[in-house]
Protein backbone atom coordinates (compact mmCIF):
# COMPACT_ATOMS: atom_id res chain seq x y z
CA UNK A 1 0.00 0.00 0.00
CA UNK A 2 1.20 3.44 -0.76
CA UNK A 3 2.37 5.78 1.83
CA UNK A 4 0.16 8.25 0.77
CA UNK A 5 -3.42 5.80 1.52
CA UNK A 6 -1.40 5.12 4.64
CA UNK A 7 -1.33 8.58 5.70
CA UNK A 8 -5.03 9.27 4.66
CA UNK A 9 -5.85 6.21 6.88
CA UNK A 10 -4.22 7.75 9.92
CA UNK A 11 -5.73 11.39 8.98
CA UNK A 12 -9.15 9.99 9.30
CA UNK A 13 -8.26 8.35 12.32
CA UNK A 14 -7.15 11.38 14.07
CA UNK A 15 -10.22 13.59 12.91
CA UNK A 16 -12.43 10.64 14.04
CA UNK A 17 -11.14 10.97 17.61
CA UNK A 18 -11.01 14.83 17.43
CA UNK A 19 -14.07 16.07 15.64
CA UNK A 20 -15.65 13.32 14.01
CA UNK A 21 -16.22 12.10 10.38
CA UNK A 22 -18.59 12.97 7.63
CA UNK A 23 -20.43 9.76 6.99
CA UNK A 24 -18.05 10.11 3.36
CA UNK A 25 -15.37 10.29 5.36
CA UNK A 26 -16.20 6.92 7.23
CA UNK A 27 -17.05 5.37 3.71
CA UNK A 28 -13.40 5.94 2.78
CA UNK A 29 -12.04 4.97 6.31
CA UNK A 30 -13.67 1.90 5.84
CA UNK A 31 -12.94 1.37 2.21
CA UNK A 32 -8.84 2.07 2.92
CA UNK A 33 -9.23 -0.26 5.85
CA UNK A 34 -10.09 -3.00 4.39
CA UNK A 35 -7.86 -2.22 1.54
CA UNK A 36 -4.70 -2.63 3.92
CA UNK A 37 -5.95 -5.55 5.56
CA UNK A 38 -6.08 -7.25 2.19
CA UNK A 39 -3.13 -6.43 1.40
CA UNK A 40 -1.40 -7.12 4.80
CA UNK A 41 -3.45 -10.72 4.25
CA UNK A 42 -1.48 -10.90 1.33
CA UNK A 43 1.28 -10.44 2.27
CA UNK A 44 1.56 -12.48 5.21
CA UNK A 45 0.04 -15.60 2.71
CA UNK A 46 3.24 -15.22 0.15
CA UNK A 47 5.44 -14.86 2.89
CA UNK A 48 3.80 -18.45 4.62
CA UNK A 49 3.71 -19.92 1.26
CA UNK A 50 7.44 -19.21 1.07
CA UNK A 51 8.40 -20.62 4.84
CA UNK A 52 10.07 -23.89 5.66
CA UNK A 53 10.75 -25.96 8.64
CA UNK A 54 14.02 -28.18 9.10
CA UNK A 55 14.33 -30.63 11.03
CA UNK A 56 17.20 -31.95 13.14
CA UNK A 57 18.33 -34.35 10.22
CA UNK A 58 18.53 -31.27 7.88
CA UNK A 59 15.21 -32.29 6.00
CA UNK A 60 13.01 -29.14 4.89
CA UNK A 61 9.10 -29.41 5.02
CA UNK A 62 6.85 -26.81 3.31
CA UNK A 63 4.73 -25.23 5.25
CA UNK A 64 0.63 -26.62 4.52
CA UNK A 65 -2.17 -24.83 4.63
CA UNK A 66 -4.58 -25.92 7.01
CA UNK A 67 -8.70 -25.84 5.53
CA UNK A 68 -11.01 -25.33 8.41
Amino acid sequence: MISEKIQRINELAKKAKAEGLTPEEVQERDALRREYINEFRQSLISQLDNTYIMDEQGNKTKLERKLH
